[in-house]
Formats: structure tokens, sequence, C-alpha cells
């Protein structure tokens, strides 16, 4: 990809649109031609040593003869394996329910997915099963395992702390680190470089997940997940319901503050920083002013990308609307995910919790437990991933087809969105859920917000309503609505898995 990349770049009468040329013209007036070609040689350099150190990782694991794996295939698809081992939930103290974890092998790729299974504490041969990804791109889904939702949370001494508000207490919970090359994840080749090369990977692994596991089959199935799973699991969920001989079946989709319909989330930048998302303001008037200027290019771009999809189209989409409009947001120095707070990490997750997890998971009994005893270095999220995602246009692309596909399937859809994040803010999806065209949209649209109450009577957020769509607003929660609001999101995903998609409307 960086070689067509560099071309690219070198020869901007490829694309076709003049809007698009003069983007990349302005990229290489504001960091120079030599600036973005050293920028790509960088990222490359980059890539090659990761490459070299995860061929050694794999050198590792041959070696390690204490690690026992069962193995599953399928003749339907022969470069593919899952990896299986039962873990022991008393080595590390999360859980006292049953616990599996391993990798999908795809031999010729050499490609492993890491995932992590925990059994629900409720009543796991009839409770629903969840899929859990956390976004990025390039973000582990231990994330979500140990920052937000899972059965232990990880303190500042890096021991775990039994979280009683996690998913699992009337789901089994499946956490996959996923594209490969996130969190336990690995490759000896190339990594992903788009939603779309993710989403075959994610279904081959739950065929086999459910060859080995049968007796999940009856129970209902569910994907969520955040941020950046707001690409991928409408687009995951789509692969899912187009293949028709799929041995199970997708009961529904739950996406957090996700990032599907950029082009209306990036028109939300400008009224959530300036007071109109229920905050105060933290931006000037004059910078408010200056946004509204500029989101009609950002929106010429973004709808290019949309009609044209690719590198050429869509990287000036991305890098323009990410520095008119939320670039100003990110200079202040605040949470992008949370407008209460300012940044603690200068790394970017802004978040202290995030290395207690990222110390943990580096730890070597950790490591041995769960068979990943051959990875080096755990980084709760991969800036490689990140890059090659980027550098291929995939985060400006739209996936809001997607989700008119699963709503026109009957799958029902639940969109939830803290509304004190700022990166996706609950006003864009709030936006984008209201615009979308699908066969029930007039109904949806014209149906008003009303206050969300939790079963126990507690006002949490505000809710709509029609049929099998349904947006959520949390109030007083960021980007990640487990971390802040653990008991209301413990009662929004119970809710839904039982079928209640109404909340009450």
């Amino acid at each position: 990809m960086l070689a067509k990349q560099r071309k690219k770049i070198g020869n901007l009468k490829e694309s076709h649109y003049p809007e698009v040329k003069e983007a990349w013209r302005e990229m290489e007036d504001q960091l120079g031609l030599s600036k973005l070609q050293k920028l790509i040689d960088k990222y490359n350099e980059k890539f090659v040593v990761k490459s070299d150190r995860l061929h050694n990782r794999v050198n590792q694991q041959v070696f390690d003869k204490d690690l026992q794996f069962e193995v599953v295939s399928n003749e339907k698809f022969r470069d593919h394996s899952l990896r299986i081992k039962e873990s022991n939930p008393e080595i590390l103290g999360l859980d006292s329910v049953n616990q599996y974890t391993g990798y999908l092998d795809i031999a010729k790729q050499g490609k492993h997915l890491f995932y992590w299974l925990f059994e629900s504490r409720n009543d796991p041969e009839n409770d629903p099963v969840i899929l859990w990804l956390n976004g990025g791109p390039g973000c582990s889904s231990a994330t979500g395992l140990f920052f937000e939702l899972g059965p232990s949370l990880i303190n500042s001494t890096i021991q775990p702390v039994y979280n009683p508000y996690s998913w699992n207490s009337n789901a089994t919970v499946i956490f996959l680190d996923q594209p490969v090359g996130v969190g336990y994840s690995y490759t000896e080749g190339e990594e992903i470089k788009n939603t779309a090369s993710a989403a075959k990977d994610v279904y081959i692994f739950l065929e086999l997940f459910y060859q080995k596991f049968p007796q999940f089959l009856k129970n209902k199935f569910h994907i969520a997940g955040e941020s950046y799973a707001g690409h991928y699991i409408p687009s995951f969920a789509a692969e899912i319901i187009n293949n028709a001989d799929r041995s199970f079946e997708l009961s529904s989709v739950l996406i957090g503050n996700g990032i599907t319909d950029p082009l209306i989330q990036y028109g939300a930048y400008k009224p959530m920083g300036c007071g109109e998302g229920g905050y105060k303001p933290v931006l000037e008037e004059e910078t408010c002013e200056k946004m509204d200027r500029d989101y009609p290019k950002c929106a010429t771009l973004t709808d290019i990308c949309y009609k044209a999809p690719s590198a050429i189209t869509c990287v000036p989409a991305t890098y323009y609307c990410e520095s008119a409009l939320f670039g100003p947001y990110s200079d202040t120095g605040l949470n992008p995910y949370d407008i209460r707070k300012n940044c603690e990490d200068e790394g970017g997750n802004c978040y202290k919790e995030m290395d207690y997890l990222d110390d943990y998971l580096n730890l070597d009994y950790v490591k041995e437990a769960v068979g990943a005893s051959n990875i080096d270095i755990f980084t709760s999220c991969d800036d490689i991933v990140f890059r090659n995602f980027i550098l291929n246009g995939d985060e400006q692309k739209p996936f809001q087809d997607f989700v008119s596909e699963l709503l026109e399937y009957n799958i029902p859809v639940l969109i939830y969105a803290g509304d004190k994040d700022y990166i996706c803010n609950w006003l864009g999806n709030h936006y984008w859920t209201d615009s979308l065209d699908y066969e029930d949209h007039e109904f949806f649209e014209k149906v008003p917000l009303r206050p969300w109450y939790t079963k126990d009577g507690k006002l949490a957020g505000e809710v709509k309503n029609y049929k099998h769509f349904t947006f959520l607003r949390v109030y007083d929660a960021g980007h990640m609505v487990p971390f802040d609001q653990p008991e209301n999101s413990l009662d929004m995903v119970n809710r839904w898995i039982q079928g209640e998609y109404s909340y009450g409307y």
C-alpha cells in the first residue's frame, strides 16, 4: 500500500475531482510534499520493524511446549482454524465463570486473532451471547474488558477488582482483538488496512466459534461495540446476513458513540463545542464561526469520498475535516472522550486507567494464563493499524447504508451515545439516525426524544424508538459509557438483549 500511496501523493492528477486536487495541494502546502514523503517513509520503517518483531514472536511460540490448545477446523474454511485454551478462572481471579481464550489462525496469511470468552454469571446455557468490539481503529477489546464492562477492572496497583456491573451478568461475552495486529493478536505478514477485509475474518471466527461451542447456537447472538465499531459493526453484521449458508443467526447490534456517517458527524463538532449539546461552550465564538464557514468544504470532500471511495478521494477529506473541525477542540487540551475533563495522558488515551490495563496484560503470568506468552509487548492501541486504516481512506467512508440494510432485514439496531463525548458525540449520532434512509425513516424521524428511566426508576437519559430502531442519549457519560455509567449501562444492555427495544418509549 505504501508504494501505491507514494505514487498517489506524487500525482494529484489521478483524481478527476477539482476539490480533491485542491485538498491534496493544501496538504502539500501546509505539510510540504517532502514532509509528507518523510511521514510515509517513517511509517514504512516502523512497519518493517514491527513485522520483524512479529516474526520473532511466532518463532517463540513454536518452541513453547507448555501451551496446550485444542484446534477446530472446517472444510469450508480450509485456511482458517480456531485454537482454544480452557483457562482456569482461579489463576487470574477475574471471575468464577468458565473462560476460554485462544486464536483464530489464518495460515496462508499468517494472521492470528486473539479472543477471550467469559460465560454468563447467570444462566450460560440459555443467556444470550455478545461479541464485544472496541474501535480505534487499532484498539484492543481488552479496553472494554478491563476498563469498561468486563468481570474485573484493573486498579492502580495493577490488580483485578470485581465488577458487579459486568455485561456478563446476564450474557456470555466474547472480547475479540481485531483487526490483526491489535492487542494480543499478531501477524507474520501484512496487516489489514480496511473494515471490509476485517469483516471476513470476524465472520469465519464466529462460524468456527459456534462449531466449537454448539450449545450457544440456540441462544440469541448480539454484536456490540463503540467508537470505530460504528464502522466495524454495520459491515460485520452485513457480512453475516449476506452469507446464506451461515450456521448462526444475528439477533441485534448495539453501537455506542460510534463513527458511522462521517459527513454528518463532522457537522456536529461545532454545535457540541459551542454550547448546543447540553454542555457549556468550550470554544471561542470566533472559532465557532470559523467552523461554520469550514464545514461546507469538509462536506463537499466527504461527499466525493462517499461517491467514489478510495484513498485518493477519502484521505484529503479526513485530513481537511480533522484539521478544520476537530483541530480547534484538540488545541484546548480537553479530553476528546469527555468534554468535562482535561486529557490526563500525553499519549492520547487521556485515562490513567488505560496504563493500568497495559501493565496488567504485559505481566508474564497473565500472558501465560491466556496462551499469549509469545507476545513481547501488549499495547491497548496500535498506531500502525490506525495509520493503515487512515492512509487507506477507511475512516471517511460511509457505513450507514449497512445499518439501513440491517433494519430492512428486521435486525434490531441500538445506537447509544454518552452525551459528554466530543469525538463521536451524541448530537452527530442523533442527526444521522434521524436522517437515515430506510423504509421507516419518516416515522422514526418524527418521534421525539423522551426521558429514559432505568428499571429502578432513575432518570438516565433520553430515548427515541420506532419498531426495532432505537437511539439512546446517556446522561453524564463520555465516549466509554460503561466506564462513566456502569449501572445504567448494564440496565441498558440487559433490557435490550431481553427484547425491550423501546425502553418504555
